[in-house]
């Protein structure tokens, strides 16, 4: 089988099968179940020139429908400053490459040290690293943080509040490095159980450390005051996994005594580009710094006494004997770190909290329209919520969303069939709410 863009001869392809210990290409997916096997060519078009090229893109594109967006979940239809792209797109900041040369890339080793210094004033706490993949991968990570700071303890307790995504990735992260991950029950208010944590905290002597979300899953605000206390009274430590943006208006994690703070950037005006690239945070106290994956960008001055930025600190196996080094994570979102480092430069802590507020006010319109409508009430009525928040409707939630695609809006997240969650942020129009308040009660 010769691909017209694979430079290789049958005579390569035959002695490279040959090394391998195996006769055709099909062998190499032997392993591969036969209903997975694609049997047929791609459909794929043939040549095009330029223009021919720009227009059937072009053609794809307009067959996306444009919904406004109520769907939350951990990631959110915020603003972005128009001027974004053009700031990220110069040249002494935008780069294919990790900055191993400082001498010819103090453009990306500042912004990242900005960056380092914007989330540690949004957490509270006293170090950043150079930002990793997303939020999920960033709270497994902070995870594993706990089990090799504690040493010969590798349980580790996770609020079921927690999102699911986030859940799922420190599942299969426990799973493969020998980590005990308990889930911490909910009540039915829909916060993590205290007196079940408690329990818990009494009943083990190796748990390593306790996930908490803020906000949780439903987009309720956890009441985290004293947990923390307990969490170290068990010589554990406490991670908590955070909503960016919330960060600027609710408690900090390290008001709340965390020692760890980890969770997706994407709030922080990223668009949300049909599932990504997004970014990571991961944020701790000077203590657990060496523990800490990625990398530090570090401030000091060249030989003529000019401000320069440095990587200083690279806990990972290609820098460190690997048995040592506490993830094998190599590359940091580079890019999306530039790009929430200018939105917070932008906007600033009067422009977050500016956003928080206009979100809350959105989302308590629509649900104070939704139960006076008597067709939905609030499932956690008496649990706080920022700009999220869980309704039980009277009409079954695959109509409502159904519905709403036929006029353009997303409706929300499906929990149940009839449980719906909604979020609201600052882009949203009187109309838009209106024209979601109407479906769901109509």
């Amino acid at each position: 089988m010769i691909h017209p863009y694979f430079p290789h001869t049958n005579e390569d392809l035959q002695y490279m099968l040959a090394r391998c210990g195996v006769d055709r290409l099909e062998d190499l997916y032997a392993d591969v179940p036969e209903q997975l096997l694609l049997k047929k060519d791609y459909d794929l078009p043939s040549q095009m020139s330029e223009e021919e090229l720009r227009q059937y893109f072009d053609k794809m594109f307009n067959n996306n429908k444009k919904l406004k967006c109520f769907a939350g979940g951990g990631y959110y239809n915020h603003y972005t400053p128009s001027v974004i792209p053009y700031i990220t797109s110069r040249s002494e900041f935008l780069t294919a490459y990790t900055p191993y040369q400082p001498e010819i890339s103090q453009g990306t080793l500042q912004y990242i040290f900005e960056y380092q210094t914007m989330m540690s004033r949004l957490t509270g706490l006293d170090v950043s690293n150079a930002s990793m993949y997303d939020g999920a991968t960033a709270t497994a990570e902070a995870m594993m943080m706990t089990v090799a700071a504690t040493r010969k303890r590798n349980r580790v307790l996770v609020s079921s509040t927690v999102l699911p995504q986030v859940l799922a990735v420190m599942h299969t992260y426990a799973r493969y490095h020998g980590i005990v991950l308990e889930e911490i029950p909910a009540t039915s208010e829909g916060v993590t159980s205290k007196p079940d944590l408690m329990r818990m905290l009494e009943q083990y002597n190796d748990i390593a450390g306790v996930v908490m979300p803020q906000p949780n899953r439903f987009g309720i605000v956890e009441n985290l005051d004293g947990v923390a206390e307990a969490v170290h009274k068990s010589k554990a430590l406490f991670v908590m996994t955070c909503i960016a943006t919330a960060l600027s208006v609710l408690k900090t994690p390290a008001e709340l005594g965390a020692d760890i703070a980890a969770g997706d950037g994407q709030s922080l005006g990223i668009p949300l580009n049909y599932g990504g690239p997004y970014i990571g945070f991961l944020c701790c106290t000077q203590a657990l710094i060496r523990k800490m994956p990625g990398r530090v960008v570090g401030e000091t001055t060249d030989a003529n006494g000019k401000r320069v930025f440095v990587l200083t600190l690279q806990a990972r196996e290609q820098h460190i004997r690997r048995e040592k080094a506490t993830s094998n994570i190599c590359s940091n979102q580079g890019l999306m770190s530039l790009f929430v480092t200018v939105y917070m430069s932008l906007m600033g802590a009067d422009g977050l909290e500016e956003v928080n507020r206009i979100s809350a006010a959105n989302a308590r319109y629509i649900a104070q329209k939704l139960t006076e409508s008597g067709k939905a009430r609030l499932k956690y009525e008496n649990s706080p919520y920022l700009n999220e928040f869980v309704v039980v409707t009277d009409k079954p939630v695959d109509s409502i969303i159904n519905d709403g695609i036929e006029n353009n809006i997303l409706c929300g997240i499906k929990l149940a069939d009839n449980e719906l969650m909604i979020a609201a942020t600052e882009v949203l129009s009187i109309e838009d709410m209106d024209k979601l308040i109407n479906i769901i009660v109509s």
